[in-house]
């Protein structure tokens, strides 16, 4: 892992996403503030969060949590929040247990039990969101739409797991219809899910190619790597 970047260019990178992310708002009558930025520093290293840290970012997402085991020692005199983005195995629950602050990719009630036990020995409650699979691609993670309903109300035993939204990933292609229809699909179940009398105020959507389609489908934050960070390095191993 490397890919330290240049403290200038990070901060020009970060003014132009925001400033996109501005546009995209307005061109669909949404308020600005209404959606965040998640920088996604996976495969860049500490020094390159620090720099992103420097600038004003405390929140970074990671893929996987070996990198957040190596890289928040390096960091601990910064106030920084792990977001965690990438799927997840029950053994790496003792890991996001002690140092995460948030996941997204919750999508099954085995991990659930696996975190609430390992949260509660560390005495900590992380926000989480429930990751569902709108994309037809096998590559893609996620609970099945038909499952959210029967996870949702199982999750609300969990007191270590404080469930805010939802999360997805849109079918990788050219076709924004296709696009589009994976971000709505994921807004649709949201409401229907308040209407049950789930409260998931959050919907984690769109990365650095599509964000902006997300927003106009409803995104309240979207998953910016590249865009910020530059070109990834090849991950060794």
């Amino acid at each position: 892992m490397s890919g330290t970047v240049d403290p200038a260019a990070l901060a020009a990178n970060l003014a132009a996403v925001r400033a996109r992310v501005d546009a995209a708002c307005l061109a669909v009558g949404r308020d600005p503030a209404g959606v965040r930025v998640l920088p996604v520093s996976k495969t860049f290293d500490a020094e390159a969060v620090r720099a992103a840290f420097a600038l004003g970012e405390h929140r970074f997402g990671e893929n996987r949590v070996q990198e957040v085991r190596e890289k928040a020692p390096q960091l601990a005199d910064c106030a920084i929040e792990w977001v965690i983005i990438g799927p997840l195995q029950t053994n790496k629950a003792k890991d996001v247990a002690r140092l995460a602050h948030e996941v997204q990719t919750l999508d099954r009630i085995e991990l659930a039990e696996a975190l609430d036990h390992r949260l509660q020995i560390e005495g900590r409650a992380i926000d989480a969101l429930v990751q569902v699979k709108t994309s037809p691609e096998e590559s893609k993670h996620g609970l099945a739409p038909a499952e959210l309903s029967a996870l949702l109300a199982d999750l609300r035993r969990f007191d270590t797991l404080r469930v805010r939204g939802l999360m997805t990933m849109a079918t990788h292609t050219d076709d924004e219809t296709e696009v589009r229809r994976c971000f709505r699909q994921l807004r649709e179940l949201r409401d229907a899910m308040a209407a049950a009398g789930h409260d998931l105020p959050r919907l984690s959507m769109g990365m650095s190619g599509d964000f902006a389609l997300a927003i106009a489908e409803g995104a309240t934050e979207v998953r910016i790597g590249s865009a910020i960070f530059g070109a990834r390095p090849a991950m060794a191993g």
